[in-house]
């Protein structure tokens, strides 16, 4: 039976998928090495949760998400060095090597952060998907967030409020089951996230987190349904690390018998295996990608280990941005090159062109809940 999705894509999927993989072996190395401080948050086996979300998005489309943030850039066409040269708190990186592996930014491809704050971006998210429904601009912002942040009250706060004025956001929880090293099942009465979603009146469902071309419809059906107008989505991509929290976690919750039986469910030859049979694509295509990938990233972390550390000069710069300073664009920066820049509002953009909350459809849910009372004589 053919593929129904095109060689390009699937090739395309491989390629992101491995890329984050050897990216990730690499920068724990690094780790190792004692190349890279601090915390440092591995993606290894949740790769297809990110490549199938970027490929059913608009180029366009904002992302953000937490802290395990190195994948979302490689995604949509980071460089592979700066990025890496960030976690080496170079001054080559995406954000000068101030924001270290926590905190990526690559707002030229719409990528606007990871947060070490659990849960933080949350909100955040519906800021992004206020403004697109302001300027009426057709964009969906996908906010990935891990299941133990379902139990922060800016979930809840921002859910009730993304679900009152219709925002066009996909806040999708990657549910890798394990909140640091506590099983999720253990510290919340309905680990299934997605049935939250029916608490606010929003859609709401889950999707195996672990095969990318579920990802890539389940993100294409969902960002359809918010371009729509028909507002938020809960989705839970069901996954799986298969490291510990952090490169410090020694991960000894866990059995070595659980591990092993999650790998066999490995996206990345999962999705290999499906091009072979179904499209008869040759393993030497896949061992030419393997090998182009190996070298982009022995280049990335050749890159930033070869980079400078940020001058003691620049300590006190990027703390606040000044009126009418210019955005730094880190590839032109670092590598001289022309960018597209993202245009940003300004004040022919400030157009009220909806209501907030209707009096109308207030009193029609009232009535409807039960909850209007009647008018005293």
């Amino acid at each position: 039976m053919a593929s129904a999705y095109p060689r390009e894509l699937l090739l395309s999927m491989y390629r992101k998928m491995y890329l984050i993989r050897r990216f990730e072996e690499r920068a724990a190395q690094a780790y190792q090495q004692g190349k890279i401080n601090g915390f440092c948050h591995l993606y290894i086996g949740q790769e297809a949760v990110a490549v199938g979300v970027t490929e059913a998005l608009r180029p366009d489309d904002y992302q953000l998400g937490a802290y395990r943030d190195h994948g979302y850039p490689l995604t949509r066409g980071a460089d592979a060095g700066m990025v890496m040269a960030e976690l080496f708190g170079r001054a080559t990186g995406y954000c000068k090597g101030k924001g270290g592996s926590m905190h990526i930014f690559d707002v030229e491809h719409y990528v606007l952060g990871g947060y070490g704050i659990v849960g933080g971006q949350i909100p955040l998210a519906a800021g992004l998907g206020f403004a697109s429904r302001y300027r009426n601009d057709g964009r969906v912002t996908v906010c990935y967030f891990g299941e133990a942040a379902a139990n922060q009250g800016a979930f809840h706060e921002t859910l009730n409020m993304a679900a009152k004025w219709f925002l066009p956001v996909i806040f999708l929880c990657e549910n890798n089951r394990y909140g640091m090293g506590t099983a999720f099942s253990r510290v919340s009465p309905m680990p299934e996230v997605y049935k939250r979603a029916a608490g606010y009146g929003i859609r709401g469902e889950p999707v195996d987190g672990m095969d990318v071309l579920k990802m890539y419809e389940a993100v294409k059906d969902c960002a359809a349904h918010c371009r729509a107008g028909k507002g938020p989505v809960l989705l839970e991509a069901n996954t799986y690390r298969y490291r510990g929290h952090s490169m410090s976690d020694p991960a000894t919750y866990r059995t070595k018998s659980e591990v092993e039986r999650e790998r066999k469910g490995d996206p990345i030859p999962k999705l290999r295996q499906h091009c072979v049979e179904q499209l008869g694509i040759p393993e030497s295509e896949f061992e030419k990608i393997d090998a182009e990938v190996k070298s982009t990233v022995d280049a990335a972390v050749k890159f930033a280990d070869q980079s400078p550390e940020p001058s003691l000069d620049e300590l006190h710069e990027d703390v606040m941005v000044a009126p009418g300073e210019p955005d730094v664009k880190p590839r032109e920066r670092v590598l001289g090159m022309k960018v597209e820049w993202p245009r940003w509002p300004g004040a022919q953009d400030y157009r009220v062109s909806w209501d907030l909350e209707p009096r109308e459809q207030a009193e029609e849910a009232e009535q409807k809940a039960g909850l209007k009372q009647p008018a005293r004589a």
